[in-house]
């Protein structure tokens, strides 16, 4: 089972904060969420915090 997030992201090439929905993926012990512009297509990221134990 895969962990969702859903919230906002900011889309560098629309220059706007969009809702979207995206996996949480750990890298270098960071979690992220990898998610795509609803309005454009493109790949977006966003930095979760820490996950609490």
């Amino acid at each position: 089972m895969e962990d969702k997030y859903e919230g906002d992201f900011y889309c560098l090439k629309c220059k706007t904060t969009v809702q979207s929905v995206g996996e949480i993926t750990t890298t270098n012990g960071r979690r992220m969420a990898k998610g795509s512009c609803p309005n454009c297509g493109t790949k977006m990221t966003r930095i979760l915090p820490k996950a609490k134990a």
